[in-house]
């Protein structure tokens, strides 16, 4: 299976070059997906720009191989490129690491190999950093922005909005309000 459509970019940064890196990039979408925990999403997203900026590239093997320590300092410098720098730098380096060793370094192979949607839904949450949910939304954000539907998608693709639906500003402001208010109605209910 091949993918379908590419946008020019995922506008969910603010930042014009980060925007395109993640749509033209897919080892920069999967690293944008492991960093957004516990940030905002335009930080999360602009995350793999500040990385191939401060190390040069964003190659899987060169990310995957790279001394730990060295890869937490690049997340540690300031600006930080996460709240928690030395966890996400080894989550991503986890994720480099899977990358390079079950699809050859090629992280579009996650999707484009995939037998049908439940081989692509194994395929993401075999991945480390993604859990269920990113493994849904990933999903949404590959049959909705770049055309990748395999057999089955429909089945397995969330059926509530999700950062698949973003595909302007406007659109990424309603979804983060939706998401903001679902949280707050969660809350409330909780101490009810």
């Amino acid at each position: 299976m091949q993918v379908a459509t590419a946008p020019d970019r995922l506008p969910w940064t603010g930042d014009d070059e980060a925007d395109r890196l993640i749509a033209h990039d897919p080892l920069a979408l999967l690293i944008g997906f492991v960093l957004d925990q516990q940030v905002p999403l335009q930080k999360a997203f602009s995350g793999p720009l500040e990385l191939c900026r401060r190390i040069g590239t964003l190659d899987a093997r060169a990310i995957a191989d790279m001394d730990t320590g060295k890869l937490e300092a690049v997340f540690a410098e300031r600006p930080a490129i996460h709240r928690f720098p030395g966890n996400m730098a080894r989550r991503t380096q986890a994720l480099c690491q899977a990358v390079v060793r079950d699809y050859g370094g090629h992280a579009e192979r996650v999707w484009t190999e995939a037998a049908d949607a439940r081989d692509l839904e194994r395929r993401l949450l075999a991945l480390p950093g993604v859990g269920e949910m990113k493994a849904k939304t990933l999903l949404a954000v590959l049959g909705k922005q770049f055309g990748v539907k395999p057999a089955g998608w429909d089945e397995v693709a969330p059926q509530h909005p999700t950062l698949g639906d973003a595909d302007t500003p406007e659109k990424l402001a309603e979804y983060q309000a939706g998401k903001r208010a679902k949280k707050a109605a969660l809350r409330a209910a909780g101490k009810a």
